[in-house]
């Protein structure tokens, strides 16, 4: 499976690489004391799980089907925990967004967690108090998540 959802491949066939607004989800997902990560294909780095709604999908489905690929896990939506926007990004193939991020609460329910698809190179359950380093707009979402409020936090 690519990286790159078929519709953006298609999209960017007609506009090149020129910026988007994209709507996005990450699923920050706890295991007891654990969060889970995957490190990412093509820039090394541990995150989150991450995605890009396909048109017309509801982003806590969107979440579900990215844990699912990404890391073979089977989990619960819990709670929207913040929306953001983050800094425009440019992707090592010179495609430019912008993405509006819906970060998700997530509990894992079952499934043995392993690389389930091209866009991570590895994936595991890491402590909350020995989170990697990682770009502030996605430890951020950590926070966000671990805060345990129950009111969304939205970015202003």
């Amino acid at each position: 499976m690519s990286p790159i959802p078929e519709f953006v491949v298609e999209l960017r066939g007609l506009v090149g690489d020129i910026e988007l607004w994209m709507p996005a989800i990450t699923a920050v997902v706890r295991r007891d004391d654990e969060v889970l990560l995957v490190q990412r294909s093509d820039n090394g780095r541990w995150t989150p799980i991450t995605g890009i709604l396909d048109p017309g999908e509801e982003p806590a489905a969107a979440a579900v089907r990215e844990a699912l690929e990404e890391t073979c896990v089977e989990i619960r939506v819990d709670r929207l925990a913040s929306i953001s926007s983050n800094h425009r990004v440019t992707h090592v193939n010179g495609d430019r967004a912008v993405y509006l991020d819906l970060t998700f609460a997530c509990t894992w329910l079952s499934g043995e967690a392993r690389v389930g698809d091209d866009e991570s190179v590895a994936v595991r359950w890491c402590p909350v108090s020995e989170l990697p380093e990682m770009p502030a707009y996605l430890r951020q979402r950590f926070d966000d998540v671990l805060a345990g409020e129950e009111r969304t936090r939205f970015r202003l």
